[in-house]
């Protein structure tokens, strides 16, 4: 069986419909797949097959064989196309990484800035090419290390920062005009974004030289993750008033990562994830429009943050699917012409809910192929989960192991020679096809509830994640899904004997102490005018970027700051209808 040939240049191949397959081969290829389920069917008295239904993790049926019938009807230049062109199904640039890999940035923050800042070389040592803050606990939610809320929390879960004092240990010695970083925080992110601009400065680096990302996703904190602070519509005003100040500073910084990660981590499918993930970017750019801002500028800095899970070929699909919906919604809903706005620009995170504690070995391979997933999928950076991650903070050696395995896989599985490399199967293409309908389904429903502001207040989202979540635990424990060493293939394990990463309890004494001592140093009077000068612009209407700076760079510290947002915001309260 031939492909359709094209006589025409490959630049028209969007003009009018190009269809893969010729209708009398798909009708010859129907006719032989019953022939062939027929023969199946004889073969399966004597050899059955493991299991009456089989289905990807995300429940999508899956056929024991596919063909072009099952893609009858797609349009190669609407559906695919080619890499770099619209609507960038195969690809965001036109070589991949024939031009350059996709960043390694390891997540890692623990303890003092002291003891992350010495991670942080070491991996940069080691060859990663762009940093990833992982911040404790207390920054998370804006209260510094001495405040009663974040008792036995410091230094826990990431790494403790509380003023500009730290922020300058955290980067000491890392030249930020020549390493892009991401920072995962939120409710807080306009503080801490005010930090690294402000320690760049110190550096002697504009921030107009500035490269990385703040996370800044607060909608997903509400639908799955909880680091929330503030209610929904000052917590969008601050995300727009970074949307402006960064358009007009630090063109190269990406504004936002609108997180399906955490959604995914928190038991949604693959579909609920880019359905979500996708309908919570809708959210951002219709309210930075409303703000008055163009989305063909700040569209282009916009990134997204995606789950790579067990299933193989469903995560490379889903990779594919939430770039063409992406493209759409850019082009068809808000009018974008902007080609680079339209692209859909991602982080990979290898999925931190399938490590299992027992036999924590088996984890080395799950994010092998959790890895090769995204970069078969096109992502744009990645980072790969350290096997003992279920257990506690990795290791430098179970980091080493993590990030080797990134480069493995770009130096010799030859995966990256070529662009978009499962192009063409009949399974991945049609997976990919279900995918954008399922997620598409997704966001008519939110569109016609309201918009996933009110989406989120009924609770619709999280209704589904849970129900998914409760779907998938249910299988594992009949046994209807295996996960090598929890539900089989089991070992009598000594966890005791394992080495792992501990946190000391005098972290607290010493962050307390350091902080005192700063705020001892510093110029009160300037701390206290600069605080009231947030108070007067979260009362107004000024973009806070500029004065949250000012204060940052007066060492006013992170717990200050968001308690003035505090008093002028108030603190959201979930209320969820289930």
């Amino acid at each position: 069986m031939q492909v359709t040939g094209s006589k025409r240049p490959a630049t028209e191949l969007n003009k009018e419909a190009e269809y893969v397959f010729d209708p009398k081969q798909l009708q010859e290829v129907a006719e032989g797949k019953k022939s062939f389920e027929a023969a199946v069917e004889k073969a399966l008295t004597k050899h059955p097959e493991r299991k009456e239904k089989f289905s990807t993790g995300g429940g999508i049926p899956l056929q024991r064989v596919y063909t072009p019938v099952d893609l009858e009807g797609t349009d190669y230049g609407k559906d695919l196309g080619f890499p770099g062109v619209y609507p960038y199904v195969r690809g965001v640039q036109p070589t991949m990484y024939r031009g350059r890999f996709w960043t390694m940035r390891q997540y890692a923050g623990f303890a003092t800035a002291e003891d992350s800042n010495k991670r942080y070389r070491y991996l940069l040592s080691q060859g990663t090419t762009g940093l990833s803050v992982a911040f404790d606990l207390p920054t998370q939610i804006g209260y510094d290390s001495d405040d009663p809320m974040a008792i036995g929390e410091c230094g826990k879960v990431g790494v403790a920062i509380d003023s500009l004092a730290d922020a300058e240990v955290l980067f000491d010695q890392i030249p930020l005009d020549k390493v892009s970083t991401s920072m995962t925080i939120n409710a807080p992110a306009s503080i801490l974004l005010a930090m690294y601009i402000a320690v760049a400065e110190k550096q002697g680096v504009p921030m107009s030289a500035l490269s990385g990302t703040i996370q800044n996703d607060i909608l997903k904190e509400y639908i799955a993750r909880g680091t929330y602070i503030f209610p929904p519509k000052p917590s969008m005003r601050l995300i727009t008033d970074i949307f402006d100040f960064c358009s007009r500073n630090i063109p190269k910084w990406n504004t936002i990562s609108i997180s399906g990660y955490h959604i995914r981590e928190a038991g949604s499918t693959a579909i609920q994830e880019v359905a979500f993930t996708l309908a919570d970017g809708i959210a951002y750019i219709e309210a930075a429009i409303k703000a008055g801002q163009d989305p063909n500028v700040f569209g282009k800095r916009l990134s997204f943050f995606f789950n790579a899970h067990n299933d193989f070929l469903e995560e490379v699909a889903k990779f594919r699917a939430a770039r063409k919906i992406w493209a759409r919604i850019m082009k068809e809903r808000f009018n974008v012409t902007d080609k680079s706005a339209q692209m859909l620009r991602f982080h990979t995170q290898t999925a931190g809910s399938t490590l299992t504690a027992q036999q924590a070995e088996n984890n080395i391979v799950r994010v092998a192929i959790q890895s090769m997933a995204a970069v078969c999928g096109g992502t744009q950076s990645l980072h790969t989960n350290s096997l003992d991650e279920a257990l506690a903070l990795p290791t430098d050696k179970s980091v080493r192991i993590a990030l080797r395995t990134q480069q493995i896989i770009a130096y010799e599985s030859g995966i990256t020679s070529t662009v978009d490399p499962l192009a063409g199967s009949f399974a991945i293409e049609s997976l990919t096809k279900q995918i954008e309908a399922g997620a598409w389904e997704y966001i008519k429903k939110i569109d016609e509830i309201g918009g996933m502001m009110t989406a989120i207040e009924k609770g619709y989202p999280q209704k589904h994640i849970q129900d998914s979540a409760y779907d998938y635990q249910k299988s594992i424990e009949s046994g209807d899904r295996i996960i090598v060493g929890v539900n089989k293939f089991q070992i009598e394990e000594d966890m005791t004997a394992r080495k792992l990463l501990k946190v000391d309890a005098s972290v607290g004494v010493n962050q307390i102490k350091k902080l005192h001592e700063m705020k001892e140093k510093r110029d009160n009077v300037k701390v206290k005018s600069c605080l009231e000068e947030i108070r007067k612009a979260a009362k107004g209407a000024d973009n806070l970027m500029p004065h949250i700076l000012d204060a940052v760079r007066n060492y006013a510290t992170e717990g200050e700051i968001c308690g003035v947002l505090r008093e002028e915001f108030g603190e959201y309260k979930e209320n969820v209808v289930l």
